[in-house]
């Protein structure tokens, strides 16, 4: 059987998101893995420190670096990253722009959820204008 239901592995060069700690919803490179239960993640261009990570606090993203070395220090992984153009990928990903949509709706104040409710009100009325004008 050699089509694998999962696709995503714990593996050198993949690509996580952090859940915990200080850097949580930052991207960072697993660049070693210790032994079943951890792995050395390092973001250098995203600000996340070379630290040991528990995989309970990592979410495994579809994207990976592919020449990535064993235990590569931070400028190694720097580079690579910078040449695979990892982190704009990242950027441009659904799971990004959705995760930064509900970031800027978070830190909207009360006036601006006020607009955004007049704006969806609005909305819903031309939309239903437009429907019952059609049938």
């Amino acid at each position: 059987m050699s089509d694998s239901t999962f696709k995503r592995f714990v593996e050198v060069g993949r690509v996580v998101l952090l859940k915990a700690g200080p850097s949580a919803g930052k991207i960072a490179v697993i660049a070693e893995i210790i032994d079943h239960k951890r792995a050395i993640v390092d973001g250098p261009t995203t600000g996340v420190p070379r630290q040991s990570f528990p995989y309970k606090h990592l979410t495994l993203t579809p994207l990976s670096v592919t020449k990535l070395p064993r235990g590569a220090r931070s400028g190694v992984v720097k580079k690579v990253l910078d040449a695979e153009g990892t982190i704009k990928k990242w950027e441009s990903s659904s799971w990004a722009q959705k995760r930064a949509a509900v970031e800027k709706r978070r830190n909207l104040n009360d006036f601006a959820r006020f607009s955004v409710m007049l704006a969806k009100k609005q909305r819903r009325d031309s939309v239903r204008k437009a429907l019952k004008s059609k049938a």
